[in-house]
Order: structure tokens, then C-alpha cells, then sequence
């Protein structure tokens, strides 16, 4: 990694720890000049506007989230599809306890209203992401038996996401345990149904 780069990642470094504390939206040329050490001027060099900042940085959030979800889960002792899926779930709970506030890509979310908004849509590529991975995976365990074949794979994601949403509302409220024994519950629940070898 050249010194360029190597600025470059400790800038987005910086810019993360304050849009998952603070909020993508209030996070500013001024507020990152002053955590990073850098000058305004600096950094639009790099970056040019505050709208090109959160891009970056949410593309950045992107790449960790790769990093810390996905990538230990590929490259894990092989399972069951079912087994992979609990693995994933579990590092998609670790991810959000990692910030100090609340997942960035939850608090950076708003109704799609305006479709010149380049922030929202590379915040809606980075989640389509992870969504089209769990259908995937879903998919897989439907082709290998593990799954009922004729589960709507897409209704299997948005049924796992919700399970995850409403726990990241309990744990906000105190209403979740430690141990996100809800969530799991949830997750239990849906899997029960999915099986292939109770539907026989």
C-alpha cells in the first residue's frame, strides 16, 4: 500500500468510526478534518463534496462488512447450508453490537423519494448485496435438500430480516436479552418450516 492509499484508509477508517457513531448524514468535510488531522482542504482533494464522502464511506462500510460477515463464513470448515446460515446470522449480530451507536446502513436508510439521491442508491446497492447472498443461500439449501424446494426464496430473506430488524428494536428498547435469545427464537421458528425432512 502506497502513502496514498494508505491516507485514503485511514481517512475511511476515521469517517466510519463517526457515521457509526454520529450518522452517515452528519458526518462533514469539517468534523472528519479535525478527527483525521487532516486539512478541508485535503480531504476535497479526496473526495470533493460531502455527497462523494459518504459514498465512499458507505462502500467502505461495504468492504468490512464483507470482511466480518461473509468472507469467515466462505471461508469456514464446510456445513450444512443451515449451519452456514446460523454462522452468517451470528456475525450479522456481532456486526451491529460493533458500533457504538447502531448499525450505519439501518440509521442511513430513508424511502426511496428522490432517485437522484447517489448516497441512498449506493446505500441500496450495498444492501442489495447481502440480500442477493442470503437468497443465494437460501437457493442452495433448496437445491441440496436441506430446505422445503418450494419455498419462495426471496419471502425466506425478507422473513429473516425482519426477524433481524425487530430484534435491533428490542435490543434499542431493553427488550432483547444479552444472548438475543428473541432473535434466535425467531430464527428457530422459520427454520423449523423450512426444513425439508419435517415436510416429508
Amino acid at each position: 500500500m502506497n502513502k496514498k492509499q494508505a491516507t485514503r484508509e485511514h481517512i475511511l477508517q476515521t469517517a466510519f468510526e463517526l457515521a457509526s457513531t454520529d450518522g452517515l448524514d452528519s458526518l462533514t468535510i469539517g468534523q472528519l478534518a479535525k478527527a483525521s488531522g487532516m486539512s478541508k482542504s485535503g480531504l476535497f482533494a479526496h473526495f470533493n463534496s460531502k455527497e462523494n464522502l459518504q459514498i465512499a464511506v458507505l462502500e467502505y462500510a461495504g468492504q468490512l462488512f464483507a470482511e466480518r460477515v461473509i468472507q469467515p463464513a466462505r471461508q469456514a470448515v464446510p456445513m450444512g447450508i443451515e449451519k452456514k446460515l446460523r454462522f452468517l446470522l451470528c456475525l450479522w449480530l456481532e456486526w451491529n453490537q460493533s458500533f457504538q451507536g447502531s448499525c450505519m446502513f439501518l440509521d442511513a436508510w430513508k424511502e426511496r423519494g428522490d432517485d437522484d439521491n447517489a448516497v441512498q442508491a449506493a446505500l441500496t446497492q450495498v444492501t442489495r448485496r447481502w440480500l442477493d447472498y442470503l437468497h443465494r443461500q437460501i437457493e442452495r439449501a433448496k437445491a441440496e435438500g436441506e430446505f422445503v424446494s418450494t419455498l419462495d426464496s426471496w419471502q425466506c430473506v425478507y422473513r429473516l430480516y425482519g426477524v433481524y430488524l425487530s430484534s435491533h428494536l428490542f435490543r434499542s428498547m431493553g427488550l432483547e436479552t444479552a444472548e438475543h435469545l428473541r432473535f434466535w427464537q425467531g430464527i428457530d421458528d422459520l427454520f423449523v418450516q423450512w426444513r425439508a425432512d419435517r415436510n416429508e
